[in-house]
């Protein structure tokens, strides 16, 4: 299982929740060696207002997390994939091998720390967890993937303030629904650049590359791409990105 991790921002019963997750073993599961999630879920002091870890207690947090890592590879306990902060309390999540041993994982590893907590184990062979409560959904990627792209613009210098040609990509399973697709985006004001057909999965995907002049900030491109979304799944397609240039 390869590390690399992502984090973004989702409502949790109604409460605003920070996720962080294990990307990199998206494409490997469901993972029979892992047939349990275990949890831990520690009660934050002084948490901000919306419910998420404050300024005082980040390194903590960090402490604690960095601990039970620490643990679960002492005990060979399973595989960190995850934590969500919400409502006042962080929550680390891990695959598990088997969970006879997790109590002693946990318990090795908050008896450094002077926290509240409360942990629990139980049988998911499908990663039910890690599927619908960790993995974003196709918009929450999107957001994840544009403030990629807006950090890249700022690391060369773009200011994310000016008003660009942003170019857009977006698929669909038949020329009928490309064509009422365009048909919302002209509305929109976005202007046809040309039409494409690429294989995908044993088929022919009908394509159309669009742009605006739009600002490439990070809440205004979130607005934008989240809109086209809508209007591709609503005639049975896809969103594909987009990109602009750097303005400096």
């Amino acid at each position: 299982m390869q590390e690399y991790w992502e984090s973004y921002v989702k409502q949790v019963d109604g409460h605003k929740a920070m996720v962080s997750f294990n990307a990199g073993i998206s494409d490997e599961i469901p993972n029979y060696e892992f047939m349990y999630v275990g949890f831990v879920k520690v009660k934050l002091k002084n948490p901000m207002e919306n419910g998420l870890v404050g300024e005082y207690e980040s390194d903590d947090i960090g402490f604690i997390e960095d601990r039970i890592e620490m643990e679960s590879l002492r005990w060979r306990s399973g595989k960190y994939i995850g934590r969500i902060i919400s409502n006042g309390e962080v929550n680390f999540i891990y695959a598990l091998k088997l969970d006879f041993e997790w109590s002693n994982t946990v318990s090795e590893a908050m008896k450094h720390f002077d926290y509240e907590y409360e942990y629990g184990s139980k049988t998911d062979m499908e990663w039910e967890v890690y599927r619908n409560l960790l993995f974003p959904t196709i918009k929450e990627w999107q957001i994840i993937t544009n403030h990629h792209a807006c950090n890249s613009l700022k690391e060369q210098g773009d200011s994310l303030k000016e008003k660009r040609a942003i170019e857009h990509k977006s698929y669909f399973n038949t020329i009928d629904d490309r064509a009422k697709f365009m048909e919302l985006i002209e509305k929109e004001n976005f202007t046809k650049q040309k039409e494409t057909e690429i294989p995908f999965r044993d088929k022919i995907m009908y394509g159309v590359e669009f742009y605006r002049k739009d600002v490439p900030f990070y809440y205004d491109i979130d607005e934008i791409t989240l809109k086209i979304i809508e209007m591709c799944e609503k005639h049975n397609g896809f969103y594909d990105g987009w990109e602009c240039s750097v303005n400096k």
